[in-house]
């Protein structure tokens, strides 16, 4: 029998400190040998990350304990904090020195560098040595040998803006990287070089790619033979080169999909080559698919529960981790495969699946489907997450409430899986509208370019009609809608509240209010991000103030709910205070909220918890609906 309750108040197991602990960050995966080796953040330990290991009997051991915390700074969004060789030595970057350190079996860490001022990241274990990238004042940058004796680091190579992803060749000899400068950002235009090895150093390179394209990933197959991402074709596919013969450069089975995305993390990775010729890929177009493609050119896509944030982690023989969001849970596969035509095996090595006693997980997903609807700018592009109680429902005389994120970046994708985060509020009766508005990534060059120029102009607009479109149908109630977004997400946020009458509350994590103060106070990384987004400085500075949310303060009217980590260095706190503080001139209801000791992204539980626990009692107050067992928040007008 299924009980009757008003949307919003559908009571619901799935609390906010299961949802933090159901959402840990994986960050890598390796082989080594039988054993599974990763990191993941721990909420419990303020969102530290710990490495672990699973033995070849499945006895799963921690690596790093406590305190150590694998955590990179580089380009204050890190990656490649840790890697480990055959032997089984882990080397990380410690998060307090942002020093590399290196854990022996049986031993206690020691550090290998000591630098002044300096930060490592994108470590990787190679043919006997440790490379990585040196991030020098935050703004010098290079690719460096790291002594594993302790003698500190050695540059290979430096003298672009941004190095990323180096690759040794088998013999040792070669190096391949990416590079690229000011203003571009790596989705807009990199170059992928080669290097000739000699007594520590590349002494001399030659350009693969003539920088007009978004190369990522070079990965040796043999001394003479490389793989990498391009997307000169409009879409991220995996091009060969071979150095041995005069043969061009080509793409492997070009598809109307990408195999490749923003390098926001030095550790990203999207695909790997079999040690028999065929190549095991993600491909994303809106949502993500495996793909293994053998040496005889055979694809076939591979049944895998996750269909978002798939990254293929490592790649060992015919062996391969990879990691990804299913519906409800986070976790890294080994998949095994062969030949042509034999099973692949799928087996879930880490589940970071929080059980509920006495309900089956299943029945509570949430029927996701695309969306798509014709805004201003085009096509938009989007996930619907409906309202779903395996014994609740609203009657049907009412509409739902929805909540429409906004990914950040503004450079970045939403898979449309429903993760614990989403099903928080789908138990409860509050629908979830995922959009990837034009300036995404996962659906093509052209469709990420939409947004050049014209950020908090395109966003806006398509996050609109995305809503719109969506209460246009009747599966959302029109005058219960709400947007929520981080970052670049945070600025669409409070973009749409002050120029669109669409939404009836905002809630803003660390978003960006001000674009000329954050083009001054932002890190080396995306200092020049803005060049492509709005306009290059001074020349455009009035076109920053006329998109900045702060400038059309007045076109406020609804409530908001502002969340801030204090020691966020990319949006910094003051960005949030000013709107906090204008919104107070204006009376508009509000609240804000400051996270001690979190940055630019919640991973403590106390945080996660609490902010999730206070967009719940934001919307319920705003849009009437009782929040049971949640505390109330309290909005000011002034």
């Amino acid at each position: 029998m299924v009980d009757v309750h008003p949307y919003g108040s559908w009571p619901s197991p799935f609390t906010a400190a299961w949802a933090s602990s159901a959402s840990p960050r994986i960050d890598g995966a390796a082989l080594v040998g039988d054993e599974v080796w990763w990191a993941q953040s721990v909420a419990e330990e303020a969102g530290r990350t710990a490495v672990f290991r699973r033995d070849a009997t499945g006895t799963v051991h921690l690596v790093l304990p406590a305190p150590w915390n694998a955590r990179s700074g580089v380009h204050e969004y890190g990656g490649g904090s840790w890697a480990v060789d055959d032997a089984g030595r882990l080397f990380f970057v410690e998060r307090r020195d942002q020093q590399v350190w290196v854990r022996e079996p049986g031993s206690d860490p020691r550090p290998l560098t000591d630098d002044a001022d300096v930060r490592y990241g994108g470590l990787r274990a190679t043919g006997g040595m440790l490379l990585g990238i040196r991030e020098r004042a935050g703004r010098e940058r290079a690719i460096v040998r790291i002594d594993l004796d302790g003698a500190g680091a050695s540059d290979l190579v430096a003298g672009s803006d941004f190095v990323a992803q180096p690759a040794l060749s088998p013999r040792g000899d070669r190096l391949a990287w990416v590079a690229w400068n000011h203003p571009d950002m790596p989705w807009d235009r990199t170059t992928l070089r080669i290097g000739r090895l000699e007594d520590g150093a590349v002494v001399e390179w030659a350009d693969v790619t003539d920088g007009s394209t978004a190369a990522l990933q070079p990965e040796w197959t043999d001394e003479d033979a490389l793989l990498y991402l391009d997307d000169a074709t409009g879409r991220w596919n995996i091009w060969s080169l071979r150095l041995d013969a005069d043969l061009p450069r080509a793409p492997l089975a070009p598809a109307d999909a990408d195999t490749g995305g923003p390098l926001w993390s030095l550790g990203s990775r999207w695909f790997g080559a079999t040690s028999d010729g065929g190549v095991i890929a993600v491909r994303t177009n809106g949502a993500d698919e495996l793909v293994w493609r053998d040496a005889a050119g055979t694809e076939t896509v591979i049944d895998i529960p996750a269909t978002a944030s798939l990254a293929v982690e490592a790649v060992v023989g015919h062996r391969a981790l990879i990691s990804g969001v299913a519906p409800g849970l986070s976790g890294i596969w080994l998949v095994d495969f062969d030949a042509p035509g034999a099973t692949v095996h799928v087996d879930l090595i880490v589940g970071c699946r929080a059980e509920i006693a006495g309900e089956d997980l299943d029945a509570w997903l949430p029927e996701t489907r695309p969306f798509s609807v014709e805004g201003p700018t085009g096509t938009v592009h989007a996930f619907v997450h409906p309202p779903h109680h395996p014994r609740v429902a609203a009657s049907d005389a009412e509409r739902p409430p929805y909540l429409v994120l906004v990914h950040g970046g503004p450079t970045g994708h939403e898979g449309g899986v429903a993760d614990a985060k989403t099903l928080f509020f789908t138990s409860r009766g509050i629908g979830v509208l995922e959009v990837n508005y034009g300036g995404s990534t996962g659906y093509g060059r052209a469709y990420r370019e939409r947004l050049r120029g014209q950020w908090g102009v395109g966003d806006v607009a398509d996050v609109a009609a995305a809503a719109s479109g969506l209460a246009a149908t009747g599966a959302a109630d029109g005058a219960r809608l709400a947007i929520k977004g981080g970052s670049a997400g945070g600025w669409t946020v409070l973009a749409a509240l002050a120029r669109t009458d669409v939404f009836r509350a905002g809630i803003s994590r660390y978003g960006v209010g001000d674009a000329r103060t954050l083009a001054a106070d932002t890190h080396d990384f995306e200092s020049r991000y803005l060049d492509g987004l709005i306009g290059p400085l001074p020349d455009a500075e009035e076109l920053y103030i006329e998109r900045s949310p702060l400038t059309h303060i007045d076109g406020f009217r609804v409530p908001v709910l502002l969340l801030q980590g204090a020691d966020d260095a990319v949006v910094p706190p003051s960005q949030a205070e000013a709107i906090r503080d204008a919104l107070a001139a204006r009376g508009i209801p509000h609240a804000y909220v400051l996270y001690e000791g979190e940055g630019h992204g919640f991973r403590g539980a106390e945080a996660v918890v609490h902010a999730l626990e206070s967009e719940l009692a934001f919307l319920g107050q705003v849009f009437g609906f009782p929040t049971p067992g949640v505390p109330a928040i309290e909005l000011t007008a002034g």
